[in-house]
């Protein structure tokens, strides 16, 4: 089991650190973990939040990790000085772990999946909003 904790990442210059403040652990299975921008223009409820939650399938041999994410477009009104969530970028995935996959194999998943989603191509498509041609 891992622990809760805050995530430090690189913002879109490759050079500025942005952490993710750990807000709330899970409290088990189905529960999930948040995590928030804190350092995020707005107000707390107007901040970029994610979650993760775990669980088993029916026959408890498939473990299911589950990631949603939200990013809001916060601007201040020049009027009333207050902000205001223009829109929010959302992001959910899962990934279903067998039981029966060896550590390495399990490992090496992992590995891969969440390089491809962090490499330039993955990154360039998805700020583009379309699938490479």
């Amino acid at each position: 089991m891992t622990t809760m904790a805050s995530i430090t990442v690189k913002k879109n210059d490759g050079v500025t650190d942005i952490v993710w403040t750990g807000v709330t652990a899970s409290a088990g299975d189905k529960t999930p973990a948040l995590w928030r921008s804190d350092t995020a223009v707005g107000t707390v409820g107007q901040k970029p939040v994610v979650t993760m939650s775990g669980q088993s399938n029916s026959n408890g041999d498939v473990r299911r990790i589950n990631l949603d994410g939200s990013y809001p477009s916060v601007y201040t009104d020049s009027t009333t000085s207050l902000t205001s969530v223009r829109s929010k970028m959302r992001f959910t995935g899962s990934f279903a772990m067998p039981q029966d996959a060896t550590a390495s194999d399990i490992n090496e998943f992992v590995a891969q999946i969440t390089n491809l989603v962090a490499s330039p191509l993955f990154k360039s498509s998805i700020q583009a909003g379309f699938a490479p041609v």
